[in-house]
């Protein structure tokens, strides 16, 4: 067991810090007066682009030295700052914008120094995922951040089929380029739920759709996407999580086709009730409507 002390002065080891800086998201006022503070004071800092962290440096006047260090490299960067960490030097690793150790490579860093005892200490900052949440309009208390989607179809299918049933908010990130065939997905899997698309924080064109998942592939069809998003879906509803108890399954019993008759009954409405059957069963609407055709 290893405890941290983050403030009880030098280790006993003899090792320096890494300090995970959170810089701005887009807006330069974001940046706080201690992580500028910890920049000047580090004898290095570790970045994930270094183009990009030296605008930042130079606008606040940092002369502190800058390395590299990102997914291609960190195979041969990390050992080295894990030796300068031990010898007694203090780094701040930054990415290219909010919090690093959050879907980069940061994460690994942050964990071999911590398993070390090498004391690691965060600096607050701007972070999107949960500027999102606060302005999504959707229910807080709980949530859930899974980073990026998978890029294929049954990879990213797998992904959302693990998730249809949390009960928190989900949080993730997309790129203009995958978010309209994401949220083609989102819907099939979990059906017509509430979302917020995030996009530009900070910025001057920031911008926040909030609708359903269908009124807002309808917004992109009349927008194109652009800019990276920041996507807030709302979470199961108590139909959709009682499925996890076995006892509750009340239609397994049921053949498919008896499935959609029961709800059809109670419905009245064919389609609505082919998607309710394949939110149950985990399926697509589209795999329940060749089942029954298949009749």
């Amino acid at each position: 067991m290893i405890v941290q002390r983050s403030f009880s002065g030098p280790q006993e080891n003899g090792a320096g810090t890494l300090y995970l800086v959170g810089t701005p998201i887009g807006n330069l006022e974001d940046m706080t007066f201690r992580a500028i503070r910890t920049l000047k004071e580090v004898d290095l800092i570790a970045a994930e682009d270094t183009r990009q962290t030296r605008k930042l440096l130079t606008h606040f006047e940092i002369p502190t030295r800058l390395v590299s260090y990102h997914e291609h490299n960190k195979g041969a960067s990390g050992p080295e700052l894990i030796r300068m960490l031990e010898s007694g030097q203090s780094i701040a690793l930054v990415s290219d914008a909010g919090l690093p150790a959050i879907s980069d490579p940061g994460a690994d860093l942050a964990a071999e120094a911590a398993s070390r005892g090498i004391k690691v200490v965060p600096i607050p900052g701007a972070n999107a995922a949960l500027s999102a949440l606060i302005v999504s309009g959707l229910p807080t208390e709980r949530f859930l951040f899974v980073g990026f989607p998978p890029r294929d179809r049954k990879p990213l299918r797998d992904w959302l089929e693990k998730l249809r049933k949390q009960e928190g908010a989900i949080i993730c990130y997309e790129s203009p380029y995958r978010v309209a065939k994401t949220l083609a997905a989102m819907l099939e899997v979990w059906g017509d739920r509430r979302i917020a698309m995030v996009r530009e924080l900070t910025k001057r064109h920031e911008e926040v759709a909030r609708g359903t998942l269908s009124e807002c592939l309808a917004w992109l069809d009349e927008h194109p996407p652009i800019g990276e998003y920041c996507l807030v879906v709302e979470g199961a509803a108590y139909g959709d999580r009682a499925g996890d108890d076995e006892d509750t399954q009340w239609w397994q019993p049921l053949t498919l086709a008896e499935h959609v008759d029961r709800y059809e009954a109670d419905l009245g409405d064919r389609k609505e009730a082919m998607k309710k059957a394949a939110a149950d069963r985990g399926l697509s609407k589209r795999d329940v409507y060749n089942e029954l055709m298949r009749k």
